[in-house]
């Protein structure tokens, strides 16, 4: 298994070469490349003829991290990116594609050097800005339920609840993660936020937000406060499983525009 060695982790890396244009694929907290292919989260899949690289971020999956919560945070997960990017595709344009947390990771990235992108596709946005606070005391919360009654409690206080309706159906996970990283990465979220609206605004690439209904740790008020904000934003919202069906084909377009 490939490992890239970044800064207090080794990232687990895999890279499916098939020629043409060059795409990196993040996933969400807590997950992973195995568990998002699982969730029917991995649009990778549905790509052909691409130099694709997927990575589990640190901490998560394969890969290897420290219990240091700062670690996780968006922008040092937005550094591991721009790492593996001058290593794979060195002086390239890629087309970065990732829900949740590396939808964030990419916007990070993006903002802070807009010329390594040659486009965007950002899944289920996570809560940030006015949003994110109310989501970092829960995030506390996880970390503590953990570290004082175990992972199995925190596991339990999470079943029950309503899931989106566009994931009806999905199998039952639980998180890629070592349990005793589980406190720090939950913590790192916790620290993270968006840059501010006006250094996102300066993404000026295509930017495809796929986004679903009824979800507040992914809520519609950041993919439409990001359809706004982004220059060449275009945003689809899922209502069903087979909705989010079609989100592979909708990738592969955004990759084929850049050809």
């Amino acid at each position: 298994m490939p490992t890239f060695e970044v800064p207090g982790a080794d990232l687990a890396v895999a890279l499916s070469d098939e020629g043409g244009h060059p795409v990196v694929q993040l996933h969400g907290l807590t997950s992973s490349r195995a568990r998002d292919r699982v969730l029917n989260l991995d649009l990778g899949r549905g790509l052909s003829g691409t130099r694709l690289l997927r990575y589990d971020a640190r901490g998560h999956g394969r890969s290897t991290g420290r219990k240091v919560p700062q670690d996780y945070q968006w922008q040092n997960l937005a550094d591991d990116l721009l790492r593996l990017l001058d290593h794979w595709f060195p002086g390239e344009q890629v087309h970065g594609v990732g829900p949740s947390m590396g939808a964030a990771t990419l916007l990070h990235a993006a903002s802070r050097e807009p010329d390594r992108f040659a486009g965007l596709t950002l899944m289920v946005p996570p809560t940030v800005w006015e949003t994110r606070p109310a989501q970092a005391i829960g995030y506390e919360a996880a970390a503590q339920l953990i570290e004082i009654e175990g992972v199995d409690a925190f596991l339990a206080s999470a079943r029950g609840g309503t899931p989106p309706p566009a994931t009806v159906g999905a199998p039952e996970t639980v998180p890629d993660v070592p349990d005793a990283l589980l406190p720090s990465l939950f913590r790192g979220a916790a620290l993270s936020d968006l840059p501010a609206p006006e250094a996102v605004a300066r993404v000026d690439v295509p930017t495809t937000i796929l986004a679903w209904v009824d979800d507040a740790s992914h809520p519609m008020s950041t993919a439409e406060s990001l359809a706004a904000l982004l220059p060449k934003a275009t945003l689809t919202v899922a209502h069903t499983p087979t909705d989010v069906e079609t989100w592979p084909n909708i990738l592969r377009d955004d990759v084929a525009h850049h050809r």
